[in-house]
């Protein structure tokens, strides 16, 4: 095989296979890049046996053939090549070498059988739609933070992306929740979406697709069976295992009648929590929120580490309360509201707060109150 591809092109490419490529690996052709030189393109291949991407870039190919080459170190020579270059990539397999040059820069990567490399199987998918590269992105950026970490509840690391009924139409939900914060974000449902089977699109999946969908002008095709999920734009593509397991009935933690309404500027509120949490305690992170009539104060007290008050004028006309919360969770939560207000409603200092952007609800937020 020997291609030429242009830098710029050969290192998004490189950048997206590397991302699915894990650092440590058993499996040495895990670690490696499959690169198909046909036509006028050059396809490049990854996998970790759960994710697979696969990119087509356009590619002056001089022999057509494939390789194998380490994942890592070929987007590292890319990044340090100088914009504009045009790179050679010269395979030669009887020597197990592929050369990587472009002007007087040169390298030698080892390369591993193609036939050993994996091919993800292809599912039958149940449902197949179109939906708009910002409506995804934003489904699973403003839910993504609430995804848990903890491997015993599995069923927790992921995204569940599903059709919901809200207020009597169809409705694409992405929900995720640790137990302690729950985000719940609607879009409109494309057509062919209410087929689609519930699934639970794991954490490292999210963090793929989300650079899958940084192109506002992209149509995404979305394929779902109850074992995988597919992301199409254009000559890129993501497939991925889902998380084999039931989530729980998350409508039920979403509190229906709070009532005292606290409405805030986000940002602001948000420099304030981070400013008081200087002084909290490194492991529960505590700040206790404290209303009067349109005034909120913010409290730490850290036994090692000092106190700290500040104070904000805020819209709230309900009695007189206290509340406290872990600092880390209310800044995650402020940091997702892109409208002029977050509007907090509590019911009482010991259950579930409910956090909306200003009036609109397709989007909601959940956070456990705690003891301070």
């Amino acid at each position: 095989m020997r291609i030429s591809v242009e830098r710029s092109a050969l290192l998004k490419a490189t950048g997206r296979a590397q991302g699915v490529v894990e650092r440590r690996t058993t499996i040495p052709i895990l670690s490696n890049v499959l690169i198909r030189g046909e036509g006028g393109a050059a396809t490049l291949q990854a996998t970790d046996l759960d994710i697979e991407v696969k990119e087509s870039v356009p590619a002056m190919v001089e022999r057509a053939g494939a390789c194998t080459a380490p994942a890592h170190t070929l987007h590292d020579i890319a990044r340090k090549l100088p914009d504009g270059a045009m790179v050679t990539l010269d395979h030669d397999g009887a020597a197990g070498r592929l050369t990587v040059s472009a002007g007087r820069s040169r390298f030698t990567l080892p390369t591993l059988p193609t036939e050993d490399f994996p091919a993800m199987a292809d599912s039958e998918y149940a449902a197949r739609y179109t939906a708009p590269a910002p409506a995804l992105r934003r489904l699973l950026e403003k839910a993504s933070f609430a995804i848990s970490t903890e491997e015993t509840r599995y069923y927790l690391n992921g995204v569940y992306l599903h059709v919901a009924d809200a207020g009597g139409a169809k409705r694409l939900r992405a929900v995720a929740t640790d137990g302690h914060r729950l985000a719940c974000i609607d879009a409109e449902a494309p057509e062919g979406a209410e087929s689609a089977p519930d699934v639970i699109v794991p954490r490292k999946t999210v963090a793929e697709a989300r650079k899958l969908l940084e192109d506002d002008a992209a149509e995404i095709v979305v394929s779902v069976s109850p074992t995988r999920i597919r992301f199409e734009a254009g000559d890129l593509t993501l497939t991925s295992k889902v998380i084999d397991g039931s989530f729980p009935d998350y409508t039920r933690v979403i509190p229906q009648g709070n009532d005292r309404r606290m409405a805030v500027d986000p940002q602001e509120f948000a420099r304030t929590v981070d400013r008081v949490a200087t002084v909290s305690a490194e492991r529960s992170r505590a700040v206790k929120l404290g209303l009067d009539e349109d005034r909120l104060v913010l409290t730490v007290n850290s036994p090692d580490s000092g106190s700290a008050t500040d104070e904000l004028t805020v819209a709230y006309d309900g009695p007189p309360m206290e509340i406290g919360f872990n600092a880390k969770y209310l800044l995650e939560i402020a940091g997702q509201i892109d409208k002029a207000d977050a509007v907090f409603l509590f019911a009482d200092s010991g259950a579930p707060t409910l956090v909306r952007e200003g009036e609109d609800d397709s989007a909601v937020y959940v956070v456990m109150p705690m003891r301070v």
